[in-house]
């Protein structure tokens, strides 16, 4: 990865060259910083109000003239502006292709100025992390909440860019009435969607979103998914994005995505009643549901290895495992073995292809729309968590064919079976291979296979670090501008030993946290069935309702956290307060002595799988922050170790289960929220010790 500072360079406009932020003259001003406070010289206040002068100048001298490029361009387009109300009294076609020229040309020089506001903000905000994490203060947030909204502040100028908003207006209105509409009397005003035939434009719109990107709720979705996109992406990597692209094949993605979840949750409200009648005690539901996710620790491997060759033939695999998995899963009944039923719960989990689904999305998703794609991977997980019980639910029905019994138990397995076959023909007829040649001749791009992550968090929280400041957390190295970083330190991960080395102590509490919110939240659903049974005697259309339910709250919680939550408050704050709230609801799950109710049941599940819903989404954000960026590309990233540690949480929830019921089901609900107690305390343990020694 080459470094910002000589990446800043490569791009500069010569003629606007004392105008970008002089990132090379910050970073050493941070470098002499950190040695005055070492040697005692320097104290902490004065360095703080030393450096925040330096960037209230730079931003100064960027906005001034911002400012004046914008009334320029202002200018040019009214001067176009007359000879175009001239040429609709007396149009000529010669002078009307050179005035539509001379728009085009208008044009060029604001996506020159759209560049240039990107790069300056991605400077300032690389700046601002490497200030923070030499001095371990939190200075962005300062920096942000004091000049943010002050009312004269230039930080309003460079990153809501009304101004550049008008621009954009004015020239795309001229360009569309310039157009032959064919005798059309109806305006760009009249028709907004109309698509404006003019490459000109479509670039400064592509330069626009990235600016802008999207809503916070999109932001906030985006990060589950930890896909991660190179800043400042030159003309040719859009446009090997653009060729790699299909939305069929990314829609068979998302259709995968989902599927998938709907196969994981359909069987929990049935999986008790299922083991029950092959002889097996009801608490070896938990190794049912689990075996899915033994075989996705080793999936997760071979498929992350795998989409560096090829995106069609994992999926294809994918869809074949699935379907010999769920029909094993459904003859196990008839042929009344549990070891069938685990063998085909076995082979679902190796189908399990979402990192191939998160890889597709990173390396052959246009940056424009790939914030839209992460959040739609997110959202089709969140849906198929919903719809997997709900359809069990709805399969309550016993009728024979020949000897093939089809009841609640055997039915989720038969319509998974028919519905990933029916996947497989739509993934043989539509899936379109991306082309790998154009991959291999370029630089690798820093993909992530994670469960996932974060996407930057465009211009409207713009100093709020994202992932997308790829600086190697474990070599953050001051490198000269005018070098590359080394070989070495670019280099990806080659085993899972060498990725493990490169965590530091905070990526290990995230990765932590990531554990013990999987943990919970799999006991919680796991264990559902059984535990609402013996306390309440529910059905299982019962379960199947509530556990449906939780799964509707994820995208609500989502709404309200991104859109509101997270402009109120700090990432780390929301983190340790979800950690707060996740433990209190595991406290008021424990049957103690009063009678155990539905309502105290009900209430602390809600208020735990809400709270852990709200913190992988806030823990994921801040792992990509502090993840190495060697981390963010390979086999073994970053993605693949999340991945693998919600996994392994996972299965170990599930074995706890099975476990816990050698004791009985009257001591099965406080057994199994013991361990998770001891892990939830552990982990507002560590993260307190963490950032408070970080800060």
């Amino acid at each position: 990865m080459v470094a910002f500072g000589k990446k800043l360079k490569d791009r500069q406009i010569q003629e606007w060259q004392g105008y970008y932020i002089n990132y090379k003259l910050m970073k050493k001003r941070v470098r002499q910083y950190a040695q005055q406070i070492e040697q005692g010289t320097q104290d902490r206040r004065h360095v703080l109000k030393d450096f925040s002068r330096m960037l209230d100048n730079q931003i100064e001298t960027i906005v001034l003239f911002l400012l004046e490029q914008q009334g320029l361009l202002a200018s040019r387009i009214a001067k176009l502006g007359e000879v175009h109300n001239n040429l609709q009294e007396e149009p000529e076609i010669n002078k009307i292709t050179e005035l539509r020229e001379a728009y085009r040309a208008v044009g060029q020089d604001l996506l020159n100025l759209l560049y240039f506001v990107e790069i300056n903000a991605i400077g300032l905000r690389k700046i601002l992390k490497k200030f923070d994490k030499r001095f371990g203060y939190r200075f962005t947030d300062y920096y942000v909440k004091t000049r943010a909204n002050h009312p004269y502040s230039q930080l309003q100028q460079v990153f809501k860019h009304v101004g550049l908003g008008a621009v954009v207006g004015a020239l795309s209105r001229n360009l569309h009435e310039l157009q032959d509409r064919q005798g059309s009397y109806l305006s760009i005003y009249d028709q907004p969607s109309l698509p404006l035939q003019d490459p000109v434009v479509d670039l400064i719109n592509a330069a626009v979103d990235r600016l802008s990107n999207s809503t916070n709720f999109l932001n906030f979705m985006a990060q589950h998914a930890l896909i991660m996109h190179d800043e400042l992406p030159t003309p040719s990597e859009e446009h090997v994005d653009d060729e790699r692209y299909h939305f069929m094949s990314l829609l068979l993605n998302l259709a995968n995505t989902f599927l998938y979840m709907i196969n994981t949750y359909i069987i929990v409200p049935t999986a008790d009643d299922y083991s029950t009648s092959l002889g097996a005690a009801p608490t070896v539901c938990g190794i049912v549901i689990g075996a899915m996710a033994v075989a996705q620790v080793f999936s997760s491997v071979y498929f992350s290895a795998w989409s560096n060759k090829s995106y069609f033939r994992p999926l294809v695999f994918s869809s074949i495992a699935l379907f010999i998995g769920n029909i094993f899963y459904a003859c196990a009944y008839d042929i009344h073995s549990i070891w069938i039923l685990l063998i085909g719960r076995l082979f679902c989990g190796l189908g399990s292809a979402r990192a191939v689904n998160r890889r597709y999305i990173s390396d052959c998703v246009p940056l424009k729309i790939r914030m839209q794609a992460s959040a739609g991977f997110v959202s089709a997980s969140a849906l198929g968590m919903a719809c997997g019980p709900a359809l069990a639910g709805i399969l309550q029905t016993n009728f024979k064919i020949y000897n093939l019994t089809f009841n609640q138990n055997t039915l989720p397995g038969w319509v998974m079976a028919i519905a990933w076959m029916v996947y497989l023909v739509w993934l043989w007829i539509s899936f379109k291979e991306p082309s790998h040649d154009v991959e291999e001749n370029q630089t690798p791009n820093q993909s992530n296979d994670a469960e996932n992550g974060a996407l930057e968090k465009g211009l409207k929280q713009p100093l709020l670090i994202t992932s997308d400041d790829k600086v190697d957390e474990d070599n953050d190295q001051d490198y000269d501008d005018s070098e590359e970083a080394p070989e070495e330190s670019r280099l990806p991960a080659n085993s899972i030993g060498e990725a493990y080395r490169l965590l530091t102590p905070s990526v290990k509490v995230q990765l932590l946290i990531y554990f013990m919110l999987k943990y919970v939240m799999e006991i919680l659903l796991s264990e559902s069935s059984v535990v609402t049974t013996y306390y309440f005697n529910w059905t299982t259309s019962t379960v199947a309702i509530f556990l449906a339910c939780l799964g509707l709250t994820v995208l609500p919680v989502n709404i309200v956290v991104g859109s509101y939550i997270s402009n109120m408050f700090e990432d780390r704050q929301i983190l340790l307060t979800s950690e707060i709230m996740v433990c209190i609801g595991v406290l008021l799950s424990f049957h103690v002595i009063i009678p155990y109710t539905v309502l105290q049941y009900v209430c602390s599940g809600l208020l735990l799988f809400v709270s852990a819903e709200v913190l992988e989404g806030v823990n994921l954000s801040l792992l990509s922050r502090v993840m190495s960026s060697r981390l963010s590309r390979g086999t073994y990233n970053g993605g693949l170790l999340s991945t693998e540690a919600g996994t392994i949480a996972r299965v170990i929830a599930d074995a706890t289960i099975t476990l816990a019921g050698f004791l009985g089901q009257s001591s099965l609900l406080n057994v199994t929220l013991l361990p998770s107690l001891i892990i939830s305390v552990f982990s507002i343990m560590a993260t307190c010790y963490t950032y408070n020694s970080l800060y």
